[in-house]
């Protein structure tokens, strides 16, 4: 049986083994680009919950899977992230109200995992991490129909998983001409593994995060310090089995939350309400709670004596860093966009976004993240644009944990969100906004200039690390020598492009990132003007993105 120390600290171990190996799953990545990679994503997802799992103390397994649960959603980044954090919530639901589990019941809570997952991909590929978690989990249900031994189950689980990884290259004919595996597929065999080792009673691998880590001592003053920021002296948790005759709406259960506490999560699906709040009366948190249903659990404790006995805090966790204030929605609407450099997020603040979270090519922010900026929208609809198609599921995963309504625009491109911006009406109603902003984002033809990451072979293309690369919305069109050529090429292409497919150039929008300097974008823009001609008004922005020479729209 696996006890939920035991599955505390084989989920930490595995963080700290994938934050080892993240490079080598980065580099199964067929396309070279240098976006946040698969690896990068799910260890930074997975170090979320291990950094919550590692504070508590002699949890049961489904202490511990609501645990890794919650943080996993908040902190996924990218695809790969959100997948793995489904993949989990499945524990919470498999190894609900259990003490210990079998494997039957780790293979059950994996697949209500692996369907979580499936659901949330509007058009699941098969060949990638949805196929192994998939494959192993079907494996596993059958391994505990014969021997319900935990140990024995986790074994088949990770010898499929495995198996099914060396596979996708058969799925994706990409990875086979590639000649690799699916990276996301890597990964989550690189954690099942490392949880096996725990499970099979080898040591926590040592991390930055590890449950056995030594307890460093906090000087008197630091102790007091942080116990001063304290405002609210309860963490108290709890879930309500769904009523089936109540009307309320859990959102108002929420809101009442915020006026009483601070840290306020409301997490509710047809059967529970997960809630999570600090306060300083935690009995009227429960006395609105009960108003749901009944108890299933609750937990209430004080936060002023955990710091006082506080082992440690993890390095990587900046407890100074500014944190969005949540604000009440007051405004009918108001905008969240996600962007990198300085140029474009002070272009998508002029358009006008409330907030521009940091992130896009280079970093994938969490869904955390991005939820916090939604709420510290002030607004009682907001609408969200990724304008990076790595994004677009981390920021979805928002809408259920938001205290107001959320849209999600599945903007892949930075011109696109600069195109669904400017076609918003503020007298049209919230359908028709969507309609039409979606419509003149899908209207735009964007382009990218960026550099490999790797050496890779990509649809028969022998492509070296530093090339230059021309992406036409978002495929690889060629690769070059040198920015300043390439941009104009690709501009041309994509004209032609659009020209052949009846569409009209009336508008071209040049943005030029960090290491380019004006003189080079205009250069630029005088060289496209020479092929598109005089007709074509185009526009240069500094942009200041990191990593992406240029990005151009054409409408």
């Amino acid at each position: 049986m696996i006890q939920g120390n035991l599955l505390r600290d084989a989920m930490i171990s595995a963080s700290n083994v994938l934050a080892e190996q993240k490079q080598q799953v980065d580099e199964l990545n067929i396309f070279p680009v240098p976006d946040g990679d698969t690896g990068t994503n799910m260890s930074m997802t997975l170090s979320a919950a291990a950094r919550e799992l590692s504070r508590l103390s002699d949890p049961t397994v489904s202490q511990t899977a609501d645990t890794a649960s919650s943080a996993l959603l908040r902190g996924a980044r990218g695809n790969s992230g959100v997948i793995l954090s489904l993949l989990f919530r499945g524990f919470s639901k498999g190894l609900k109200e259990k003490t210990e589990a079998d494997g039957a019941d780790l293979a059950a809570a994996l697949t209500l995992g692996v369907e979580a997952a499936y659901k949330a991909v509007m058009k699941p590929t098969e060949g990638t991490i949805l196929t192994v978690a998939r494959e192993a989990a079907e494996k596993g249900v059958a391994a505990a129909k014969a021997d319900p031994d935990a140990n024995a189950v986790w074994a088949a689980i990770c010898e499929e998983a495995e198996a099914s990884l060396q596979r996708t290259p058969d799925l994706l004919p990409v990875l086979k001409k590639a000649g690799v595996v699916d990276a996301g597929g890597q990964g989550l065999c690189v954690i099942f593994r490392a949880m096996q080792a725990v499970f099979n009673g080898e040591p926590i691998v040592e991390g930055e995060i590890s449950a056995s880590a030594a307890p460093a001592k906090k000087s008197a003053s630091a102790a007091g310090s942080f116990d001063a920021d304290i405002t609210f002296t309860y963490c108290t948790e709890f879930i309500v089995a769904r009523d089936k005759a109540c009307t309320k709406d859990p959102l108002q259960l929420r809101a009442y939350l915020e006026t009483i506490g601070d840290c306020v999560v409301v997490v509710d699906d047809e059967e529970i309400i997960k809630v999570h709040v600090h306060t300083n009366d935690p009995g009227k948190a429960l006395t609105k709670g009960v108003e749901y249903g009944a108890f299933e659990t609750v937990k209430v404790e004080n936060m002023r004596i955990q710091h006082e006995n506080a082992a440690w805090i993890p390095e990587e966790e900046d407890v100074s860093a500014p944190v969005l204030e949540r604000t009440e929605p007051e405004e009918e609407f108001g905008f969240v966009a996600v962007a990198a450099g300085e140029g474009l997020q002070a272009l998508f603040a002029d358009l006008g976004c409330c907030q521009v979270v940091s992130g896009g090519q280079t970093m994938n922010p969490s869904t955390d993240d991005i939820l916090n900026a939604i709420e510290a929208t002030p607004a009682k609809v907001v609408y969200v644009l990724p304008n990076n198609k790595n994004i677009i599921l981390a920021a979805e995963q928002a809408i259920p944990l938001a205290d107001r309504t959320v849209h999600v625009l599945p903007t892949r491109t930075i011109p696109q969100g600069v195109s669904a911006m400017l076609n918003f009406d503020p007298d049209a109603s919230v359908e028709d906004n969507l309609n039409t902003m979606m419509k003149a984002a899908d209207n735009v033809s964007s382009g990218s200039i960026t550099f490999a990451a790797r050496n890779s072979d990509y649809e028969n293309r022998a492509i070296k690390e530093g090339d230059i690369l021309a992406l036409d919305n978002g495929k690889l069109s060629f690769t070059d020598t040198t920015a300043a050529h390439a941009i104009v090429k690709l501009t041309k292409n994509m004209a032609a492009a659009r020209k052949s497919a009846g569409k009209d150039i009336a508008f071209v929008t040049l943005m030029y990132g960090e290491g380019i300097t004006e003189e080079e974008a205009n250069a630029a823009k005088q060289g496209i003007a020479a092929k598109l001609g005089s007709d074509v008004e185009i526009t240069v922005i500094a942009g200041g993105q990191p990593v992406y020479y240029y990005f151009v729209s054409i409408e």
